[in-house]
């Protein structure tokens, strides 16, 4: 296989000796804990182009100390879902969507990008073979794991001249342990996720690592998740860690703008389309926190929710910002955020019919 020019025929399926018992009671199921039998695997090297594609049994790599993933963080990674509808059936939803996203972020990251149509049929595949792991209880979902790290041996700020790339499966529970209630979120001041210029935009692990120290400090204190400000200014809101944030305010649905500085969410543009055909009018720019804390005193500001592929839509009920905390909706799942979780999932998981062509059977 040579970049680009990937097909189907190239994928070499590698026997499976040994299956992993599976998850009976899907309400232990978590998210991320438990992985199935098989992944797929491709390799790059420099002037030979992508090669040895196969699905093979999930195992642990060997890598040499000296990989470049672990000193320079060359490293990107993408998440979707499989999802079982009433039939039977599997769907995928916006497959396309995330392969293109992750091209994306290796061309941000000096990376090689792989063929759109050879990943997805691949993943297809991987997600035929694996089809029994696909939980059906309500709220699970097969999470999918795309996945390229820098495995060259040299000890130098360059791009690798070697490359992995994989897919991993995990059948996961809701996202929040809770269920479909509001989140209280913490607005840091003092820590920012990402400047204009640097890699707010691509998915790359880096962008995580980042924000560990702010999330951690939320959750001592008793927080969901972390929003962050802008990074020059401190005052304009952007994004939540696993999230882009919308609210409903003065009427309107506003969002913050793609500017280079927040995450390209599927689930952000499927929740534009939508909530279009609920006839809300959706602004793009930055609301400033005071917007925020204010319009929830005021009553401006009616909804806010969060949307992303793990959690898919997130109501949140409370937001503090320094010394001062606010309640959205009355700390109540909002009108407009439970009809966008109804329609948004009731597509993915086939119980609503798909008007928009998301959806791919397995």
């Amino acid at each position: 296989m040579t970049p680009g020019k990937g097909t189907a025929m190239d994928l070499q399926i590698l026997p499976l000796e040994n299956q992993k018992e599976k998850i009976t009671d899907e309400s232990k199921l978590g998210f991320g804990k438990y992985f199935t039998d098989r992944m797929m695997v491709v390799e790059y090297d420099r002037g030979r182009g992508w090669h040895s594609a196969r699905i093979q049994p999930y195992q642990p790599f060997s890598l040499d100390p000296a990989a470049l993933v672990f000193h320079y963080a060359q490293e990107i990674f993408e998440g979707l879902k499989a999802y079982r509808h009433p039939d039977g059936s599997i769907g995928l939803f916006r497959p396309e969507e995330n392969i293109e996203r992750f091209n994306r972020s290796a061309r941000r990251m000096c990376m090689p990008e792989l063929d759109t149509d050879f990943v997805l049929e691949a993943l297809k595949e991987l997600v035929r073979l694996e089809a029994d792991w696909v939980p059906s209880s309500p709220g699970t979902s097969l999470y999918i794991r795309p996945t390229m790290i820098a495995t060259e041996p040299v000890l130098g700020v360059k791009p690798s001249d070697k490359y992995l790339f994989y897919i991993i499966l995990t059948p996961v529970g809701p996202y929040y342990a809770r269920g479909f209630e509001p989140v209280k979120i913490w607005i840091s001041d003092d820590y920012v996720r990402a400047a204009h210029g640097g890699t707010g935009e691509a998915k790359t692990g880096g962008n995580y690592a980042a924000s560990l120290f702010a999330s951690t400090l939320a959750a001592q204190k008793g927080y969901d998740q972390v929003l962050w400000l802008d990074a020059e200014e401190h005052k304009y809101v952007e994004e939540v860690g696993s999230m882009n944030m919308f609210f409903l305010y003065d009427g309107k649905i506003v969002t913050s703008p793609l500017s280079g500085t927040i995450l390209d969410g599927i689930t952000r543009k499927s929740a534009f389309a939508l909530l279009k055909e609920m006839g809300f009018e959706i602004e793009e720019r930055a609301l400033t926190i005071a917007e925020v804390l204010d319009g929830a005193e005021s009553g401006k500001l009616q909804e806010a929710f969060g949307t992303g592929t793990a959690a898919v839509v997130s109501p949140v009920g409370q937001f503090t910002y320094k010394d001062r905390t606010v309640q959205i909706s009355g700390n109540k799942v909002g009108e407009t955020t439970l009809r966008l979780y109804n329609r948004l999932t009731g597509i993915q998981y086939g119980t609503e019919e798909d008007t928009h062509g998301w959806v791919r059977k397995i």
